[in-house]
């Protein structure tokens, strides 16, 4: 979908972002999201913002830019871009987040090797 080149009403434009991530926010788990984002995004549009979340976390963990642009067929440039932004809340909070998760699966499995041999 092309974005026309007028400018929308910045109350408007408001508006619409807040629905919008109101109906993120209000998703109760990661299937909703993935039925929502797949009928109002193209996979493209879906494969480039996943693209930046990955680009972001391999940055996070030290990652050379020539590991990630092999890797995730990206461009100096888009590593670049997203470099520019880790700063940032919403993409700190999203690192934090991915982190939480790897570390509770990393205990979790230790957790379910520890009882296997336990109980053997």
């Amino acid at each position: 979908m092309k974005t026309s080149k007028q400018n929308l009403n910045p109350q408007i434009e408001k508006q619409i972002y807040d629905i919008f991530y109101q109906v993120l926010g209000e998703c109760r788990n990661k299937d909703e999201v993935k039925e929502i984002l797949e009928a109002l995004m193209s996979p493209v549009e879906r494969l480039a913002i996943a693209k930046r979340l990955a680009i972001a976390v391999f940055l996070d963990k030290g990652h050379s830019y020539e590991h990630i642009k092999k890797t995730l067929k990206v461009s100096s440039a888009s590593i670049a871009a997203v470099a520019e932004n880790l700063q940032k809340p919403g993409l700190e909070k999203a690192i934090k987040m991915i982190k939480a998760e790897e570390w509770a699966e990393e205990w979790s499995n230790k957790i379910s090797q520890t009882l296997s041999k336990l109980f053997k």
